[in-house]
């Protein structure tokens, strides 16, 4: 397998990479967006899922993407959506996919539902924001000083957070594209409020998509990446890869 950091583009005097990791043979990529509240964090945050992939013969483009406060939405977006038409062009696929976790869930969520040029052939969300207003509501009534800080420095007030919100999307059926998705979510995470993924999913479905949701009791934020020897950590990894091997098999 080779491993390499690739500059996907320029954009203001900035040239964010991507690492690839590419197994032999390699028939599908996997674009990841990393978390950190759309403020830090980077392409080898969430290296342990990367490897995972890796070793199961799937390409894995962990991108770097330009960061709140310097840049607020939609950098983050285009930049991600300029990587996955990067990966198509270079790569040659037979399927691409996206992977998120956190912040970077929602990143990919929304770029599945509404992208034209960068569509995607399935979705995985790792603990997504997938209700980002619902979510700074949240952190407000809790007083939780440093995502709401987060939430403050991306988005330039609540209206764009309704305005671009994915469980709003398919709510009310303006999604473009409607690809099959992989959702995990623990329940005892402080930054998410695990039922907003069981909302999701049920409009998802009634949108006409197709989702598999799978929660793990008790676990926390990043639950994969704090502890990936655990026996949750170590289940979820392998939900991914059932999925992606269904996935693999229409190629």
């Amino acid at each position: 397998m080779k491993i390499d950091d690739i500059e996907y583009r320029k954009i203001d005097g900035q040239s964010p990479l991507g690492r690839l990791y590419m197994p032999e043979n390699a028939d599908t990529v996997v674009v990841e967006v990393h978390g950190g509240a759309w403020t830090m964090n980077d392409r080898m945050s969430n290296a342990v899922i990367h490897k995972h992939l890796a070793a199961e013969g799937v390409a894995v483009f962990a991108l770097d993407f330009r960061m709140a406060p310097a840049h607020r939405f939609p950098a983050a977006l285009e930049d991600i959506e300029h990587g996955i038409c990067w990966a198509k062009a270079n790569l040659k696929p037979k399927r691409i996919g996206g992977l998120g976790t956190s912040s970077g869930g929602y990143l990919i969520v929304l770029s599945a539902l509404r992208a034209e040029e960068a569509k995607l052939d399935l979705v995985i969300g790792c603990w997504p924001i997938l209700d980002p207003l619902a979510r700074y509501r949240m952190a407000k009534a809790k007083g939780l000083k440093n995502l709401v800080e987060a939430h403050n420095a991306f988005f330039r007030d609540e209206a764009e957070m309704k305005e671009n919100n994915p469980q709003l999307i398919v709510e009310h059926r303006e999604a473009r594209n409607l690809p099959p998705m992989l959702v995990l979510q623990g329940t005892a995470d402080e930054n998410v409020e695990h039922h907003r993924a069981d909302a999701f999913a049920e409009r998802y479905r009634a949108a006409g998509g197709e989702i598999e949701l799978h929660k793990f009791e008790g676990q926390p934020h990043t639950f994969v990446v704090k502890d990936p020897s655990s026996a949750a950590s170590v289940l979820a990894l392998s939900k991914i890869s059932q999925f992606l091997k269904k996935e693999r098999a229409h190629v």
